[in-house]
């Protein structure tokens, strides 16, 4: 059995595309999107310390790209189509260079890679001085100011509703270990995991993000490493790709399987 709690969308059977979510986030994220994609076999797991999946350490890359090798080998003899946002990008970077018979092509949805070591330290503390809230409606003015503010309010209310639990005192918190959170900010610091050069990959930068998770030196390090078979799109959107635009995503993800 699978260290991970898995989310399967569409058919038992047909393409089969893993789809990664980032930092603080869980599987069933993927949901929406898969209904745009109704004969697609989507995989989405909630990643090691989020969701319901195990919160056991070590917290790394290396543990997460373990934990998917151990996924997918369950779950499909072929190559996946990987669709990841954010972490979850860097997270399939990783997966890609340690295991490139797993992966066929690459959608990395405004990935976060190789961060400045001093972003990364105030984003800890802030999370660790905020880790919760005080009721439903707070956590959800901080989603609609943190890259959620164009999403179909049936979506935002979807992410309340799964991954919103009781907190003490009555308040409330995302369904993540915190302890793995802080580890995993601190694991962005790391150098990018560039792929194999013959990786077909697909790298959206969202344009309203500022600063940048998508940074200038890691997509010049993607596209001295890949040449041709990588495909560079910069979209008008804040940070959450896939559920502000969520046709033009599924579109794309078509095109690549």
């Amino acid at each position: 059995m699978s260290t991970l709690h898995v989310h399967r969308f569409g058919p038992a059977t047909g393409p089969v595309l893993l789809a990664l979510h980032g930092l603080t986030g869980h599987g069933k994220r993927w949901a929406d999107l898969a209904r745009l994609l109704p004969d697609i076999r989507v995989i989405a797991p909630d990643l090691r310390g989020h969701g319901r999946s195990t919160a056991l350490p070590p917290w790394d890359f290396e543990t997460i790209v373990a934990d998917l090798v151990e996924l997918l080998t369950a779950e499909t003899d072929e190559p996946v189509v990987v669709a990841a946002h954010s972490f979850g990008g860097a997270c399939a970077l990783h997966l890609a260079r340690q295991h490139p018979d797993l992966v066929r092509s690459l959608v990395l949805l405004d990935p976060a890679v190789a961060l400045d070591p001093e972003w990364l330290l105030d984003i800890a503390g802030s999370t660790l001085g905020s880790a919760d809230y005080t009721d439903v409606e707070e956590a959800r003015m901080d989603k609609l100011a943190t890259g959620w503010g164009a999403a179909d309010p049936e979506v935002l209310q979807a992410e309340l509703d799964e991954h919103l639990v009781p907190a003490e005192n009555g308040r409330v918190g995302w369904r993540v270990s915190l302890t793995a959170l802080i580890a995993y900010w601190g694991q962005l610091a790391r150098e990018p995991a560039l792929p194999p050069a013959d990786l077909p990959t697909v790298l959206v930068r969202a344009a309203k993000v500022d600063p940048p998770f998508l940074t200038e030196p890691v997509r010049a390090a993607l596209g001295e490493r890949l040449g041709t078979n990588l495909t560079v799109e910069e979209w008008d959107c804040e940070h959450m790709v896939a559920q502000v635009l969520p046709e033009r995503t599924a579109a794309v993800i078509r095109a690549a399987l």
